[in-house]
Protein backbone atom coordinates (compact mmCIF):
# COMPACT_ATOMS: atom_id res chain seq x y z
CA UNK A 1 0.00 0.00 0.00
CA UNK A 2 1.16 3.64 -0.36
CA UNK A 3 1.81 5.92 1.81
CA UNK A 4 -1.95 7.74 0.73
CA UNK A 5 -3.40 4.96 1.68
CA UNK A 6 -2.86 4.94 5.20
CA UNK A 7 -3.08 8.97 5.39
CA UNK A 8 -6.62 8.71 4.10
CA UNK A 9 -6.47 13.00 4.60
CA UNK A 10 -3.21 14.11 3.26
CA UNK A 11 -4.95 14.73 -0.36
CA UNK A 12 -7.26 17.00 1.29
CA UNK A 13 -4.57 18.44 3.98
CA UNK A 14 -2.59 19.13 0.15
CA UNK A 15 -4.64 21.37 -1.09
CA UNK A 16 -3.30 24.20 1.58
CA UNK A 17 -0.34 24.06 -1.01
CA UNK A 18 -2.72 24.85 -4.03
CA UNK A 19 -4.39 28.24 -4.69
CA UNK A 20 -3.77 29.83 -0.83
CA UNK A 21 -6.38 32.27 0.36
CA UNK A 22 -5.57 35.90 1.37
CA UNK A 23 -6.29 34.62 4.60
CA UNK A 24 -3.22 32.48 4.10
CA UNK A 25 0.37 33.38 6.07
CA UNK A 26 3.44 31.53 6.50
CA UNK A 27 3.56 29.27 10.53
CA UNK A 28 3.42 31.91 12.95
CA UNK A 29 7.25 32.46 13.53
CA UNK A 30 8.47 31.74 10.32
CA UNK A 31 9.88 33.97 8.09
CA UNK A 32 7.71 34.44 4.35
CA UNK A 33 11.52 33.54 2.67
CA UNK A 34 11.34 30.12 4.21
CA UNK A 35 7.76 29.01 3.08
CA UNK A 36 6.55 28.18 0.07
CA UNK A 37 3.06 27.31 -1.65
CA UNK A 38 2.20 25.41 -5.06
CA UNK A 39 0.05 26.23 -7.36
CA UNK A 40 -2.39 23.72 -8.94
CA UNK A 41 -0.60 21.62 -11.38
CA UNK A 42 2.82 21.63 -8.88
CA UNK A 43 0.23 20.58 -6.21
CA UNK A 44 -0.60 17.48 -8.02
CA UNK A 45 2.61 16.81 -8.94
CA UNK A 46 3.90 16.41 -5.71
CA UNK A 47 1.16 14.44 -4.15
CA UNK A 48 1.29 11.65 -7.34
CA UNK A 49 5.06 11.43 -6.03
CA UNK A 50 4.47 11.55 -2.34
CA UNK A 51 1.34 8.76 -3.15
CA UNK A 52 4.91 6.51 -4.37
CA UNK A 53 6.96 6.99 -1.17
CA UNK A 54 7.16 4.89 1.91
CA UNK A 55 8.26 6.13 5.56
CA UNK A 56 12.32 6.12 5.77
CA UNK A 57 12.55 5.64 2.06
CA UNK A 58 15.87 7.11 0.53
CA UNK A 59 15.12 9.93 -1.83
CA UNK A 60 18.37 10.09 -3.63
CA UNK A 61 16.80 7.38 -5.33
CA UNK A 62 13.88 9.73 -6.19
CA UNK A 63 13.09 11.92 -9.44
CA UNK A 64 12.33 14.75 -7.53
CA UNK A 65 10.22 17.42 -9.54
CA UNK A 66 11.94 20.45 -11.30
CA UNK A 67 9.61 22.81 -9.32
CA UNK A 68 11.54 21.89 -5.89
CA UNK A 69 15.18 22.45 -7.21
CA UNK A 70 16.90 25.43 -6.91
CA UNK A 71 18.73 26.22 -9.76
CA UNK A 72 22.25 25.82 -9.02
CA UNK A 73 24.30 22.34 -8.45
CA UNK A 74 24.94 21.43 -4.50
CA UNK A 75 28.74 21.55 -5.46
CA UNK A 76 27.99 25.46 -6.33
CA UNK A 77 26.05 25.85 -2.89
CA UNK A 78 29.20 24.85 -0.80
CA UNK A 79 30.43 28.38 -1.60
CA UNK A 80 27.65 30.26 0.49
CA UNK A 81 30.64 29.32 3.32
CA UNK A 82 32.88 31.31 1.53
CA UNK A 83 30.57 34.68 1.35
CA UNK A 84 32.01 35.99 4.43
CA UNK A 85 35.57 36.64 4.39
CA UNK A 86 36.18 39.65 6.77
CA UNK A 87 34.85 37.47 9.43
CA UNK A 88 37.85 35.21 9.67
CA UNK A 89 40.90 36.72 7.69
CA UNK A 90 43.37 37.45 10.06
CA UNK A 91 42.54 34.87 12.59
CA UNK A 92 45.77 33.09 12.57
CA UNK A 93 47.00 36.36 14.47
CA UNK A 94 44.94 36.22 17.33
CA UNK A 95 47.54 35.05 20.30
CA UNK A 96 44.45 33.75 22.42
CA UNK A 97 43.30 29.98 21.51
CA UNK A 98 39.98 30.73 22.41
CA UNK A 99 39.84 33.92 19.93
CA UNK A 100 40.78 32.42 17.04
CA UNK A 101 37.81 29.23 17.60
CA UNK A 102 35.28 32.20 18.21
CA UNK A 103 36.49 33.56 15.25
CA UNK A 104 36.03 30.45 13.12
CA UNK A 105 32.81 29.58 14.82
CA UNK A 106 31.55 32.95 13.78
CA UNK A 107 32.24 32.34 10.17
CA UNK A 108 30.57 29.13 9.73
CA UNK A 109 27.71 30.17 11.36
CA UNK A 110 27.28 33.31 8.95
CA UNK A 111 26.80 30.69 5.84
CA UNK A 112 23.10 29.50 6.70
CA UNK A 113 21.39 32.73 5.91
CA UNK A 114 21.98 32.35 2.49
CA UNK A 115 19.23 30.76 0.55
CA UNK A 116 16.47 30.84 -1.87
CA UNK A 117 13.40 31.89 -1.23
CA UNK A 118 11.11 29.14 -0.34
CA UNK A 119 12.23 25.29 0.44
CA UNK A 120 14.13 24.64 -2.93
CA UNK A 121 17.02 21.50 -3.40
CA UNK A 122 20.07 22.44 -5.12
CA UNK A 123 20.79 19.69 -8.16
CA UNK A 124 21.92 16.73 -7.33
CA UNK A 125 25.72 16.25 -9.01
CA UNK A 126 26.32 13.48 -11.37
CA UNK A 127 29.37 11.78 -10.89
CA UNK A 128 32.51 13.85 -12.25
CA UNK A 129 30.99 17.23 -11.86
CA UNK A 130 33.08 19.76 -10.68
CA UNK A 131 32.42 23.81 -10.10
CA UNK A 132 35.70 26.21 -9.87
CA UNK A 133 35.45 29.58 -9.06
CA UNK A 134 37.45 33.00 -7.62
CA UNK A 135 36.99 35.49 -5.46
CA UNK A 136 38.88 38.96 -5.75
CA UNK A 137 38.78 40.83 -2.48
CA UNK A 138 38.55 44.47 -2.01
CA UNK A 139 42.22 43.89 -0.35
CA UNK A 140 43.36 42.83 -3.20
CA UNK A 141 43.59 39.24 -1.78
CA UNK A 142 42.25 36.61 -3.78
CA UNK A 143 40.27 32.99 -3.26
CA UNK A 144 40.30 29.76 -4.75
CA UNK A 145 37.23 27.09 -4.99
CA UNK A 146 36.99 24.15 -6.71
CA UNK A 147 34.28 21.10 -5.65
CA UNK A 148 34.03 17.81 -7.79
CA UNK A 149 31.28 15.36 -7.38
CA UNK A 150 33.37 12.02 -6.14
CA UNK A 151 31.22 9.18 -5.53
CA UNK A 152 27.37 9.14 -6.68
CA UNK A 153 26.76 5.77 -4.37
CA UNK A 154 26.68 6.95 -1.90
CA UNK A 155 26.44 10.73 -3.30
CA UNK A 156 29.59 12.53 -1.95
CA UNK A 157 30.53 16.39 -2.61
CA UNK A 158 34.43 16.97 -2.20
CA UNK A 159 35.86 20.38 -1.90
CA UNK A 160 38.57 22.90 -1.45
CA UNK A 161 39.21 26.44 -1.24
CA UNK A 162 42.77 28.32 -0.63
CA UNK A 163 43.36 31.88 0.02
CA UNK A 164 47.15 32.13 -0.12
CA UNK A 165 47.29 36.02 1.01
CA UNK A 166 44.93 35.28 4.43
CA UNK A 167 46.53 31.87 5.45
CA UNK A 168 43.55 29.90 4.90
CA UNK A 169 42.49 26.46 3.99
CA UNK A 170 39.00 25.04 3.64
CA UNK A 171 38.73 21.60 2.55
CA UNK A 172 36.21 18.68 3.02
CA UNK A 173 33.18 16.41 2.43
CA UNK A 174 29.65 16.48 1.91
CA UNK A 175 27.71 13.15 2.42
CA UNK A 176 24.07 14.09 2.13
CA UNK A 177 21.06 10.91 3.23
CA UNK A 178 17.42 12.55 1.92
CA UNK A 179 14.86 10.40 3.61
CA UNK A 180 10.87 10.74 3.74
CA UNK A 181 9.56 11.43 6.83
CA UNK A 182 5.88 11.85 6.27
CA UNK A 183 4.55 14.82 6.80
CA UNK A 184 8.68 16.19 6.54
CA UNK A 185 11.72 15.26 4.43
CA UNK A 186 14.82 15.04 5.98
CA UNK A 187 18.28 15.33 4.46
CA UNK A 188 20.89 13.89 6.69
CA UNK A 189 23.92 15.38 6.65
CA UNK A 190 27.21 13.62 7.20
CA UNK A 191 30.63 14.47 6.08
CA UNK A 192 33.00 16.57 7.43
CA UNK A 193 34.45 20.65 6.90
CA UNK A 194 37.89 21.22 8.03
CA UNK A 195 39.46 24.70 8.74
CA UNK A 196 43.43 25.31 8.54
CA UNK A 197 44.72 28.34 9.50
CA UNK A 198 47.68 28.51 7.44
CA UNK A 199 50.00 30.98 10.05
CA UNK A 200 48.65 29.24 12.97
CA UNK A 201 49.75 25.46 12.39
CA UNK A 202 50.22 23.99 15.05
CA UNK A 203 46.69 24.84 16.12
CA UNK A 204 46.15 21.74 14.11
CA UNK A 205 42.38 21.18 11.89
CA UNK A 206 39.41 23.23 13.33
CA UNK A 207 36.74 20.17 12.28
CA UNK A 208 32.66 20.60 12.03
CA UNK A 209 29.76 18.68 11.33
CA UNK A 210 26.68 20.21 9.68
CA UNK A 211 23.31 20.52 11.05
CA UNK A 212 20.09 18.56 9.09
CA UNK A 213 17.34 20.06 7.07
CA UNK A 214 14.36 19.58 6.99
CA UNK A 215 11.00 19.98 4.38
CA UNK A 216 8.24 20.28 6.68
CA UNK A 217 4.49 20.65 6.04
CA UNK A 218 5.02 18.55 2.54
CA UNK A 219 1.38 16.96 3.16
CA UNK A 220 -0.77 19.50 5.72
CA UNK A 221 -0.29 22.60 6.05
CA UNK A 222 2.57 25.06 4.90
CA UNK A 223 5.45 23.58 3.92
CA UNK A 224 8.78 25.42 6.28
CA UNK A 225 11.85 24.70 5.94
CA UNK A 226 14.23 23.95 9.38
CA UNK A 227 17.92 23.41 10.03
CA UNK A 228 17.54 20.72 13.22
CA UNK A 229 19.68 18.65 15.79
CA UNK A 230 23.35 19.26 16.60
CA UNK A 231 26.35 21.04 14.61
CA UNK A 232 30.09 20.06 16.44
CA UNK A 233 32.67 22.14 15.94
CA UNK A 234 36.05 21.17 17.20
CA UNK A 235 39.83 22.05 17.60
CA UNK A 236 41.43 19.18 18.88
CA UNK A 237 45.09 20.75 19.60
CA UNK A 238 43.64 23.63 21.91
CA UNK A 239 41.30 21.31 23.49
CA UNK A 240 38.14 23.37 22.35
CA UNK A 241 34.82 22.42 21.43
CA UNK A 242 31.16 24.00 20.45
CA UNK A 243 28.03 22.14 20.39
CA UNK A 244 25.62 24.57 18.40
CA UNK A 245 22.32 22.85 18.57
CA UNK A 246 19.60 24.35 15.56
CA UNK A 247 16.33 24.36 17.11
CA UNK A 248 13.62 23.10 15.89
CA UNK A 249 10.19 24.86 16.47
CA UNK A 250 7.95 22.52 18.69
CA UNK A 251 3.99 21.98 17.58
CA UNK A 252 2.83 24.83 20.64
CA UNK A 253 6.22 25.93 21.69
CA UNK A 254 9.88 27.37 20.34
CA UNK A 255 10.54 29.29 17.14
CA UNK A 256 12.06 29.04 14.18
CA UNK A 257 15.56 29.47 12.94
CA UNK A 258 16.94 29.75 17.08
CA UNK A 259 20.28 28.18 17.94
CA UNK A 260 22.08 27.71 20.97
CA UNK A 261 25.78 26.67 21.54
CA UNK A 262 28.09 25.99 24.82
CA UNK A 263 32.00 26.60 23.84
CA UNK A 264 33.97 24.89 26.23
CA UNK A 265 38.00 24.28 26.84
CA UNK A 266 37.86 20.75 28.20
CA UNK A 267 35.51 20.66 30.60
CA UNK A 268 35.39 24.11 31.79
CA UNK A 269 32.75 26.92 29.91
CA UNK A 270 33.91 29.32 27.93
CA UNK A 271 31.22 31.12 26.65
CA UNK A 272 27.45 30.78 25.12
CA UNK A 273 26.07 31.44 22.18
CA UNK A 274 22.63 32.77 21.45
CA UNK A 275 20.07 33.51 18.64
CA UNK A 276 18.75 33.00 15.18
CA UNK A 277 20.99 31.93 12.03
CA UNK A 278 18.60 33.74 9.62
CA UNK A 279 19.06 36.50 11.61
CA UNK A 280 21.73 37.84 14.16
CA UNK A 281 23.54 35.80 16.70
CA UNK A 282 25.07 37.06 20.17
CA UNK A 283 27.97 35.47 22.34
CA UNK A 284 28.46 35.64 25.89
CA UNK A 285 31.63 35.35 27.34
CA UNK A 286 31.75 33.17 30.81
CA UNK A 287 33.96 34.34 32.91
CA UNK A 288 33.59 38.48 32.16
CA UNK A 289 30.14 38.06 31.46
CA UNK A 290 30.82 40.43 28.27
CA UNK A 291 27.98 40.35 25.23
CA UNK A 292 29.32 40.79 21.95
CA UNK A 293 27.72 40.31 18.44
CA UNK A 294 28.45 37.45 16.82
CA UNK A 295 26.74 38.14 13.50
CA UNK A 296 24.28 39.89 12.27
CA UNK A 297 23.09 38.73 8.75
CA UNK A 298 21.20 42.09 8.08
CA UNK A 299 24.26 43.92 8.19
CA UNK A 300 26.73 41.45 6.42
CA UNK A 301 28.07 42.08 2.64
CA UNK A 302 28.37 38.92 0.51
CA UNK A 303 31.80 38.64 -1.21
CA UNK A 304 30.41 37.42 -5.01
CA UNK A 305 32.01 34.97 -6.81
CA UNK A 306 34.02 34.75 -10.07
CA UNK A 307 32.97 32.47 -12.17
CA UNK A 308 34.17 31.79 -16.10
CA UNK A 309 31.56 32.03 -19.26
CA UNK A 310 29.73 29.03 -19.76
CA UNK A 311 31.03 28.96 -23.41
CA UNK A 312 34.79 28.59 -21.66
CA UNK A 313 33.40 26.13 -19.16
CA UNK A 314 34.39 22.14 -19.89
CA UNK A 315 30.65 20.59 -20.43
CA UNK A 316 31.09 18.46 -16.93
CA UNK A 317 30.94 21.76 -14.83
CA UNK A 318 27.92 22.94 -13.01
CA UNK A 319 26.81 25.66 -14.74
CA UNK A 320 27.34 24.62 -18.50
CA UNK A 321 26.24 21.45 -17.20
CA UNK A 322 22.53 22.06 -15.67
CA UNK A 323 22.33 25.29 -18.00
CA UNK A 324 19.20 24.09 -19.84
CA UNK A 325 17.75 23.17 -16.91
CA UNK A 326 17.93 26.53 -14.84
CA UNK A 327 16.73 28.43 -17.93
CA UNK A 328 14.10 26.24 -18.04
CA UNK A 329 13.15 26.71 -14.31
CA UNK A 330 13.88 30.54 -14.64
CA UNK A 331 11.43 30.66 -17.40
CA UNK A 332 9.64 28.50 -15.19
CA UNK A 333 9.26 26.25 -18.19
CA UNK A 334 9.14 23.14 -16.45
CA UNK A 335 8.63 21.18 -19.14
CA UNK A 336 12.08 22.03 -20.68
CA UNK A 337 13.89 22.03 -17.52
CA UNK A 338 12.28 18.07 -17.16
CA UNK A 339 13.39 17.15 -20.30
CA UNK A 340 16.73 18.53 -19.74
CA UNK A 341 17.17 17.09 -16.30
CA UNK A 342 16.28 13.50 -17.55
CA UNK A 343 18.50 13.95 -20.83
CA UNK A 344 21.61 14.73 -18.05
CA UNK A 345 20.47 11.87 -16.36
CA UNK A 346 20.09 9.19 -19.02
CA UNK A 347 23.50 10.17 -19.80
CA UNK A 348 24.80 9.12 -16.64
CA UNK A 349 23.24 5.67 -16.61
CA UNK A 350 24.27 5.13 -20.04
CA UNK A 351 28.72 5.90 -18.99
CA UNK A 352 27.77 3.53 -16.21
CA UNK A 353 26.55 0.53 -17.89
CA UNK A 354 29.42 1.03 -19.87
CA UNK A 355 31.67 0.90 -17.03
CA UNK A 356 30.36 -1.91 -15.71
CA UNK A 357 30.19 -4.08 -19.21
CA UNK A 358 33.99 -3.07 -19.90
CA UNK A 359 35.15 -3.53 -16.26
CA UNK A 360 36.23 0.03 -16.02
CA UNK A 361 36.67 1.55 -12.59
CA UNK A 362 36.20 6.00 -12.47
CA UNK A 363 38.58 7.35 -10.30
CA UNK A 364 38.03 11.33 -9.62
CA UNK A 365 39.80 13.84 -11.35
CA UNK A 366 40.87 16.50 -8.78
CA UNK A 367 40.69 14.66 -5.36
CA UNK A 368 41.85 11.79 -3.65
CA UNK A 369 39.94 9.72 -0.78
CA UNK A 370 42.21 8.47 1.92
CA UNK A 371 40.10 6.84 4.79
CA UNK A 372 36.92 8.50 5.40
CA UNK A 373 38.61 12.00 3.85
CA UNK A 374 39.22 12.89 0.10
CA UNK A 375 42.47 15.31 -0.12
CA UNK A 376 42.98 17.60 -3.49
CA UNK A 377 45.16 16.28 -5.96
CA UNK A 378 47.40 19.31 -5.88
CA UNK A 379 49.25 18.15 -9.66
CA UNK A 380 45.59 17.63 -10.76
CA UNK A 381 44.06 21.23 -10.00
CA UNK A 382 43.26 23.79 -12.27
CA UNK A 383 46.44 26.15 -11.72
CA UNK A 384 49.39 27.24 -9.69
CA UNK A 385 47.17 29.58 -7.90
CA UNK A 386 45.20 25.99 -6.27
CA UNK A 387 48.48 24.77 -4.77
CA UNK A 388 50.56 27.32 -3.34
CA UNK A 389 54.24 26.34 -1.34
CA UNK A 390 52.26 26.49 1.91
CA UNK A 391 49.58 24.20 1.19
CA UNK A 392 51.37 21.56 -0.90
CA UNK A 393 53.70 21.33 2.24
CA UNK A 394 50.99 20.75 4.33
CA UNK A 395 49.48 17.99 2.55
CA UNK A 396 52.63 16.63 2.50
CA UNK A 397 53.15 16.22 6.29
CA UNK A 398 49.26 15.79 6.89
CA UNK A 399 47.55 13.50 4.00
Amino acid sequence: MGLLDHVGSAVSGAKSHIKPSKEDRPPEGASADDTEELDEESGNILMSLIGQLRIGMDLSKVTLPTFVLEPRSMLERITDFMSHPDLIFGAGKLDSPEERFLQVTRYYLSGWHIKPKGVKKPYNPILGEFFRCTYNYTDGTKGYYIAEQVSHHPPISAYYYVSPENNLLFYGELKPKSKFLGNSAATIMGGENRVVLLDRQEDGEYAISMPNMYARGILFGRMVLELGDTSKIRNEANDLSCDVEFKTKGYFTGTYNAIGGKVTKGHKAVGEITGKWSDSMDYKDSSSGKVEELFDAHKATIVQKEVIPEDQQEANESRRLWSKVTEGIKEKNLDKATESKSAIEEKQRALAKEREESGATWSPRFFVQKGEKYYPKMDALPSDDYRPPVVVDYFAKSA
